[in-house]
C-alpha cells in the first residue's frame, strides 16, 4: 500500500515549523519529509520526530543563498569545497535525526563551464558524497527540477538523471522522481517510471498546474499511486504540495491511505 509523508516545508503552514510535526501526526502521517532544516537544531529536530513517533524520510542538502538564486553546488565547477562542506553539515543533522535519504541539488548554470564539464564535476561530487555517506547507510538522491519553476537548472530530466546515476554506478545515489515536475515537462509519468525503476529510491507528488493538493489538476493520481503499489514500489510518496486552503481541510484526498497506514 502507498505509503504518503507529509513535506513540512509546503503543508501545515499555518503553524511555525517545530509545530508541524505535531499536526502531520494528528493528520494521520507516519512520516515526513521538509526541505531545509538549518534554522533549527538538529536536536530539537529529533525531539518532535520521537515525540509524534514519524519517520523522517528525506530532506535537502544546503542549497546555499536562496535569495541570491542559489539551488545547489553539486554541478558547479567552481563550488567543489562548497559541495564538500555541505555534504558534512547534511550528514550532521541526518545522523542525529536518524534519515537515511538526502537531496542533493545540482544547482543552477553559472559561469562559463561547458555542460559536459558541469556534468563530469556532478558525478565527482556525488562519488564523493557516495563514499562519505555510505559508512552511514545513507543515499543521496538527486531531482530533475521543471525549468518553470527553476530556470536555468542543470538537472531537467529523468533521463539525463539516469544517464548521471549510472556514471557514478554506486548503489548509495539514486533518483528522487517527482510526478509534478515530470508532469510539467514531458509527461508519461509511468512510462518513466518503469523504465528507470531501479534507479528510482523516492517519489514525489503534487497536483499540476498550481502544485496544490494531487486531487486537483491533470494527473490522475490515484491511477498513478494503485499503478505504483501494483509494480511493487515500496518506498514512500512525499507529498510536496502547497495546500489551496487549509492543509487539514484539503487532505481529503489522501484519506484512504493514511487509513491504511493507521490500520
Amino acid at each position: 500500500m502507498t505509503k504518503l509523508a507529509a513535506n513540512l516545508s509546503t503543508m501545515f503552514l499555518e503553524v511555525p515549523f517545530l509545530e508541524r510535526f505535531g499536526r502531520a501526526a494528528r493528520a494521520g502521517f507516519s512520516a515526513v519529509e521538509f526541505q531545509f532544516p538549518y534554522e533549527f537544531s538538529a536536536a530539537d529536530i529529533a525531539v518532535e520526530l520521537e515525540r509524534n513517533r514519524l519517520e523522517i524520510v528525506l530532506f535537502n542538502m544546503p542549497l546555499g543563498d536562496l535569495a541570491a538564486g542559489e539551488r545547489g553546488h553539486a554541478s558547479l565547477p567552481e563550488a567543489r569545497e562548497r559541495f564538500a562542506e555541505s555534504i558534512g553539515i547534511a550528514l550532521d543533522y541526518a545522523r542525529t535525526i536518524g534519515c537515511r535519504q538526502l537531496h542533493c541539488m545540482a544547482g543552477v548554470l553559472s559561469g562559463d563551464a561547458s555542460m559536459d564539464e558541469r556534468e563530469d564535476t556532478f558525478v565527482d561530487n556525488l562519488l564523493h558524497a557516495a563514499r562519505v555517506l555510505a559508512p552511514h547507510g545513507i543515499r543521496a538522491l538527486i531531482e530533475p527540477l521543471n525549468p518553470y519553476d527553476t530556470p536555468n537548472y542543470f538537472l531537467t530530466s529523468v533521463d539525463q538523471a539516469a544517464g548521471i546515476v549510472r556514471r557514478v554506478g554506486s548503489d548509495q545515489v539514486r533518483i528522487q522522481y517527482d510526478l509534478y515536475h515530470q508532469s510539467r515537462t514531458r509527461g508519461e509519468l509511468l512510462a518513466t517510471f518503469d523504465r528507470y525503476r531501479d534507479l528510482i529510491a523516492h517519489v514525489q507528488i503534487a497536483g499540476n498546474p498550481g502544485r496544490h493538493e494531487p486531487d486537483s489538476g491533470e494527473i490522475d493520481y490515484r491511477f498513478v499511486l494503485k499503478a505504483l503499489d501494483a509494480r511493487g514500489y515500496e518506498g514512500f510518496v512525499g507529498c510536496e504540495y502547497v495546500p489551496a486552503g487549509t492543509t487539514e481541510d484539503g487532505l481529503g484526498w489522501a484519506w484512504e491511505w493514511l487509513q491504511a497506514g493507521a490500520s
